[in-house]
Parts: structure tokens; C-alpha cells; sequence
């Protein structure tokens, strides 16, 4: 029987670990494909510590009656760990909900101007999400435009999407759980479903295979979100968290000095960043339907264009380096080396302009202005991209 408790100890110490160990950035832990076997282990959570404390409580009286002190020592040991990895360690005890969501007016804001921000507008409500707070909170839930979203940002692979949290045609709430290849995953409250961040996508859980909407998103500066919606709302920071955020402080420029969120200035590199661009029409994975473009590139040239799925596309990037903005073009429009930027960060193009005033973007000619399609673009770290939407980039110089 003490070789029952014994084993008992080892069997919780081991499970405990490996229990946050798959889903959380350990070493190693975020290199293998495990979010199956780490899905299997924490649905079967209670069976399994069931099984084992039954196991200790039959050996413990002779276990105590041999060597009591390493007995005792092995008990604290096994005590210690459980707490530490379920009270410490976990994603959401490591990144807590925004507990004051406060926005302000533009006359208002407290929030530097200089600051990257997710933004959104739906049905005339425009408001923008400072990264600084998302990337610690991973998520923030909010009703725009009489639309609900969740805003997500991910840190260790700098994605931010929107999110629409509906399932099965009604709102949820979701957790953050942990990440998978290094990417955050939320799990749902009702079928305990784990959903990756960079697509929507279920990966574990009743619903593996089905995808929440991704809605329609910007990253720019505030201060050119705020020339575009001079009448939005800002979030503001929630005082709670201030020594939170301010262990983010850099990461918005790439100079946070950090082995997960740390940039490369070369291109190319795990940690170098990319604009990746995706074909909502045909969302699937793989080069037909996503393609990269390496942002020291886009810096250098200013204006790219490409023809992405027999569509003429163009991608520019504003006068901070900080804001981007890519879009569909009509076939009629020249090669990217007839465009130039204008002050205002709008793009030109001869006689024909493509305009960004009070949010729409269009094609000016003849008098009139064409309304353009946004493509769906994100920056990243390349190896995010690279492990979720494939190799194909764009390589010309």
C-alpha cells in the first residue's frame, strides 16, 4: 500500500504539471502538435484526480507509519504544486478580464496618440482598442454599432482579430485557456471548446472544426485613426491593471526585449513581422487563399502591389511606419510605381485617387468615387503565419 501512495504523489505531481505544461509557453511545450492530448487531459480532469487522491488516501495511514517525514514531505510537495499550477499558472490567472471598460471622446482620450490600435466601425459606431491593454488581456468583449464583438490580441504572435462570439446563434463566453503553437485559445462556457485566436477556428471540443466570424478590423496609429474618426470612442486603460500594461510598454515600436514577444528587425525570421493577407471568399488554409509580405519591404517601397487571386490589390503603409491599409483595386488602375502618398496618408494615382476621408476609401475618376473593397490584412510574426496560413510570401525586391 505505500507504494499505491507513493505512486499516487508522483501520478499527481506529473499530471498537475502537465496539465498547464501543453498549453501554456514552457519549454518545448509549443513546438508539438499536443492541443489534442492536452484537450484530452483537462476534459478528464476530475476522473483523473479522482482515480489518483483514492489511490493516495489507500496508502497514506501505512505510508505515514513507515517514513512519516518523507511521507509528510512528499504530501506538502504534491500540495504545492497542485496550487501552484492551478491558481498561478493558468492563462487566466496569469492574464485577467477587463474588469472597468471605460471609453472616451477624442477631446477626452488619456491614451497616447502615438499608440498602435485595433479599430473597428459597424453601422456608424467607429472606436479603437489600444494593444497595449488587449495584448494583456487577450480580450475584450463590447457591442458596436448594435453588434457584439470580441477584440483578441495575441502577444506571442502580435494577431489581433475581431471576433464575433456568437454559437450557435447565441452569445457566449468564453475564457482564455492557454495557446497552441504558441497562438491564444478561448475556451467556450457552454461546450467547453477550445478556439484558436488567428482564425476562429474550434481545434478541441465538441465543436472542433467550426469557425466563429472574424469581422472586419484595422491596425493603425491613434493619432491616424483619430483624423479618420474624429467623433470616435477610445478605450481607455482600466487603472487595476496599469503595472500590467506598463510591462507591455515597447511593444507596440518592436523594442520589448522579450524571448515570446521580442521582435527581429531582419525579415524573414520567427520573430520578423509580415503583413499577411487572406481571401475571405475562400478562407481555407494554404498559399491560394493567404499570402505574406515582409514588412521591411513595405517600409522601403512604401506602396506594393500584387494580383492576389486574379484581383489587383495594393498595400501601403502611412508616413509614422506604424499604420497600413490595403485594398482591392479595379483593373483599370496602374502599377504600384504610378502611386505616391500623400500627406494625409491617402494613396494617389495620376488623375485617379483612392481616398481615405471620414473612414471610405474609394476610387476617384470622372467625377465620381467608387467605394473599394478592403482585403483582409494583419500584421504578424512570420512564423504565426507561416504555421497557420502556410509559406507562400512575396519576395520581390
Amino acid at each position: 500500500m505505500k507504494k499505491v501512495f507513493y505512486i499516487a504523489i508522483v501520478g499527481i505531481i506529473l499530471f498537475e504539471v502537465a496539465n498547464v505544461y501543453f498549453i501554456m509557453p514552457l519549454p518545448g511545450s509549443q513546438r508539438m502538435n499536443s492541443v489534442g492530448f492536452a484537450y484530452m487531459l483537462s476534459s478528464m480532469k476530475w476522473i483523473i484526480r479522482a482515480v489518483l487522491y483514492a489511490m493516495l488516501m489507500l496508502g497514506l495511514v501505512k505510508a505515514l507509519r513507515g517514513k512519516w517525514i518523507l511521507a509528510t514531505a512528499m504530501l506538502v510537495l504534491a500540495s504545492g504544486v497542485t496550487w501552484m499550477f492551478n491558481f498561478k499558472m493558468t492563462a487566466s490567472a496569469i492574464f485577467k478580464e477587463m474588469i472597468h471598460k471605460n471609453f472616451a471622446t477624442v477631446e477626452s482620450n488619456k491614451v497616447d496618440t502615438n499608440k498602435l490600435v485595433i479599430a473597428v466601425e459597424f453601422n456608424g459606431d467607429a472606436r479603437a482598442y489600444p494593444i497595449q491593454y488587449i495584448a494583456y488581456h487577450h480580450r475584450v468583449f463590447d457591442t458596436v454599432g448594435g453588434k457584439i464583438i470580441m477584440v483578441t490580441y495575441c502577444s506571442a504572435c502580435r494577431t489581433g482579430r475581431v471576433i464575433e462570439p456568437i454559437v450557435n446563434g447565441k452569445r457566449e463566453a468564453f475564457r482564455l485557456v492557454g495557446m497552441d503553437h504558441f497562438n491564444a485559445m478561448f475556451e467556450d462556457k457552454t461546450t467547453h471548446s477550445w478556439w484558436r485566436q488567428e482564425n476562429g477556428e474550434a481545434i478541441a471540443g465538441k465543436l472542433k472544426g467550426e469557425k466563429l466570424p472574424v469581422l472586419p478590423s484595422v491596425q493603425m496609429s491613434l493619432a491616424d485613426w483619430i483624423k479618420i474618426y474624429p467623433k470616435g470612442k477610445i478605450l481607455q486603460a482600466d487603472t487595476i491593471f496599469v503595472k500590467r500594461y506598463k510591462n507591455l510598454e515597447g511593444f507596440d515600436a518592436g523594442t520589448r526585449k522579450s524571448s515570446l514577444e521580442g521582435t527581429d528587425s531582419a525579415s524573414w525570421n520567427e520573430k520578423s513581422w509580415v503583413i499577411g493577407i487572406l481571401d475571405e471568399s475562400n478562407i481555407s488554409f494554404g498559399a491560394n487563399h493567404a499570402r505574406a509580405y515582409d514588412w521591411n519591404l513595405l517600409k522601403k517601397k512604401r506602396v506594393i502591389g500584387d494580383t492576389f487571386n486574379n484581383k489587383k490589390i495594393v498595400i501601403w503603409i502611412s508616413k509614422n511606419d506604424k499604420s497600413f491599409f490595403a485594398f482591392y483595386l479595379p483593373s483599370k488602375v496602374g502599377s504600384e510605381d504610378s502611386f505616391r502618398i500623400n500627406t494625409d496618408n491617402s494613396l494617389q494615382n495620376g488623375e485617379a485617387f483612392i481616398i481615405y476621408p471620414n473612414g471610405m476609401l474609394g476610387w476617384r475618376h470622372s467625377g465620381k468615387t467608387e467605394p473599394l473593397k478592403p482585403v483582409a490584412a494583419y500584421q504578424e510574426f512570420w512564423h504565426s503565419w507561416r504555421i497557420f496560413h502556410g509559406n507562400a510570401r512575396y519576395l520581390r525586391k
